[in-house]
């Protein structure tokens, strides 16, 4: 049977995270028996971390990394090395937010074997329109830089074959702000097996947003120069 792991970065989420934690701990049902839920859960300053540890004595399969970066591109990295080194077959990355669906898992699922990677596309999006237009401007300058046509390219619903992440994941630094829109350029440009499933997308079921628009604009000036520095190496 597939090992499957879920992985979801954390940062103050004590609003959230148990109803989201078991609500995605039931996708692990019918899977591997090594599968595991991953939460990276490092500088948090509310109650996250101890609803976690609670949430441990009920919930076998779960699992915490305390030892990550505070922000959320390390975090992902870190969690997608743990997978892969902890010899998953298959990584499902998602938020701690409750902004998406574990219903919508099983189409993901189901499409495992004919593809390498299984994006989600939110077409509709609750967190704002300002948002959605942040996406459409990553998709252009990806197309500008990749010469790849995405139509989304950091939804945090994703499922992926670990042994392709372990292609790509280690050309990017563990600090990198930007990685899921990374791992979508390089399996895109490298033609990879990839399709891309409509899901929902609701609006942030409580606590505050950490990443604000000024934050955005500032990580993606940045990504301008690494796009750059990153497409180094890529075939032609």
């Amino acid at each position: 049977m597939d090992c499957l792991f879920v992985v979801m970065p954390a940062y103050n989420e004590e609003e959230n995270i148990e109803g989201v934690v078991r609500a995605w701990y039931s996708v692990l049902a019918g899977k591997g028996g090594d599968s595991r839920l991953v939460v990276a859960d490092s500088g948090s300053s509310d109650g996250t971390h101890s609803i976690l540890e609670g949430l441990q004595g009920e919930l076998p399969q779960l699992e915490i990394l305390s030892d990550t970066g505070k922000q959320h591109g390390p975090k992902v990295i870190a969690l997608y090395d743990y997978a892969v080194q902890q010899g998953a077959d298959y990584i499902f990355q998602t938020d701690s937010d409750g902004q998406t669906d574990p219903s919508e898992f099983a189409a993901f699922w189901d499409a495992r074997k004919e593809y390498d990677a299984v994006f989600g596309h939110r077409q509709r999006r609750g967190d704002g329109e300002s948002r959605a237009f942040v996406e459409k401007v990553v998709c252009f300058l990806l197309k500008l830089y990749f010469g790849i046509s995405v139509p989304d390219a950091n939804a945090p619903f994703r499922l992926m074959k670990a042994g392709v992440v372990k292609k790509y994941l280690y050309r990017l630094p563990p600090d990198y702000n930007l990685p899921n829109i990374m791992m979508t350029a390089y399996f895109a440009h490298e033609q990879e097996r990839i399709t891309f499933k409509s899901v929902t997308f609701k609006p942030r079921q409580g606590g505050a947003n950490s990443i604000n628009i000024p934050k955005i604009v500032k990580i993606g000036w940045k990504a301008l120069s690494d796009f750059r520095m990153l497409k180094k190496g890529l075939k032609a």
